[in-house]
């Protein structure tokens, strides 16, 4: 079999032009979807909600995030796992949904989370008789009529409700219909999703990585745990090699040797092109910490330090936030990875003004700014 030889620079240009940011932008919202694969829903909202923060990348300031909100509402869109996905992946989960807990002898973790619903049947019957009566609903319009309280270590304890229903969605019997403000609406899965036939679950999975690895350029065949949406490709693809990074990766090769005209983009510290911090580092040489959770004075880059991307290389962080209630977007520092040359610092700058004004604030420049 083929092991491709490729570049830093060629792996680079890979994973950028698989995730859309290049010159040639997507055209809409469902064309980002679609590329990308998923959008993570994370309500942090420091700058803007991740999934419309990704989507401005690409699309810009022409990107109105009530066309997320409505595309989920009305189903063209939906949420499984804690990402936005397109309907027709669906199918591709169905399988595993059947064999929860584990398609194989399941794990002693597994084993209680199976357990624990089947102790709280009646609260599962409950749940699923008032939405199938006045669905779609909010969490706290079900009724908790579990017998066993759910127990962990973490914030989880005793939100019963919340993690009956998480494993309901697992199972593939109740599914998110849309949102109520931040609150998740909820409905019988029957109601949300196309009613497409399962995948068999061996299927499913190959060709899940094949839609991972497609989005995102190159990945390792085994990478790092990730809820929700792994960071790997399985056996997906073909193997690659880049020089100076030990190991081997997978790529699509449908994607090599295609032209690449990059640009200058902000991008969210959740954006999938950033996300997996390891290979930001060996294929980008980009140092990147989420500071969120340091200490004030432990902070290099900011508590929400936004990576800037320059055609096909990660140059630096912009410190930003929104403060809405005085309606200010208010920049502290550009940290220039290397300085910026007067052609660079013009262009981030005028990404900058774009941000601005697509989150309809005031653009105000700090000392670092």
């Amino acid at each position: 079999m083929t092991i491709h030889q490729l570049s830093k620079r060629d792996a680079r240009r890979l994973a950028v032009r698989a995730q859309l940011l290049t010159s040639e932008r997507p055209a809409d919202l469902f064309e980002v979807v679609r590329g990308l694969n998923v959008l993570q829903l994370d309500q942090t909202a420091y700058v803007a909600p991740n999934a419309d923060l990704v989507t401005w990348s690409r699309l810009g300031s022409s990107y109105d995030p009530t066309e997320l909100a409505d595309a989920l509402a009305s189903l063209e869109l939906l949420e499984l796992r804690g990402f936005v996905r397109l309907p027709e992946t669906l199918a591709l989960f169905r399988a595993e949904m059947v064999a929860w807990p584990s398609d194989g002898e399941p794990l002693d973790w597994q084993e209680y989370r199976r357990d624990w619903v089947r102790a709280n049947e009646g609260c599962r019957v409950d749940i699923l008789e008032r939405l199938r009566q006045d669905g779609p609903l909010v969490m706290r319009e079900l009724p908790d009529t579990c017998v066993q309280p759910w127990r962990s270590s973490g914030w989880t304890n005793n939100r019963n409700v919340s993690q009956l229903l998480e494993f309901m969605m697992q199972r593939g019997e109740v599914a998110i219909a849309g949102r109520d403000g931040r609150d998740r609406l909820w409905d019988l899965a029957s109601r949300v999703y196309p009613d497409d036939p399962a995948v068999p679950i061996a299927k499913a999975a190959r060709m899940r990585d094949e839609q991972r690895l497609r989005s995102m350029g190159l990945l390792r065949a085994k990478g790092p745990a990730c809820p929700g949406e792994p960071l790997d490709a399985g056996e997906a693809g073909e193997r690659a090699v880049v020089d100076g990074v030990r190991g081997e990766w997978r790529v699509d090769p449908e994607l090599l040797d295609r032209p690449f005209t990059g640009r200058t983009a902000i991008v969210s510290p959740l954006d999938r092109l950033v996300y997996d911090r390891k290979r930001l580092l060996e294929i980008f040489d980009f140092d990147y910490q989420l500071e969120m959770y340091k200490p004030v004075a432990k902070r290099k880059w900011g508590y929400f330090a936004l990576p800037i991307l320059h055609n096909d290389r990660l140059v630096g962080k912009l410190d930003a936030m929104s403060d809405r209630k005085s309606g200010i977007f208010r920049v502290n520092a550009i940290h220039e990875d290397e300085p910026f040359s007067k052609t660079l610092t013009a262009t981030v700058h005028r990404e900058i003004r774009d941000l601005a004004k697509w989150l309809q604030l005031e653009l105000v420049l700090g000392p670092g700014g």
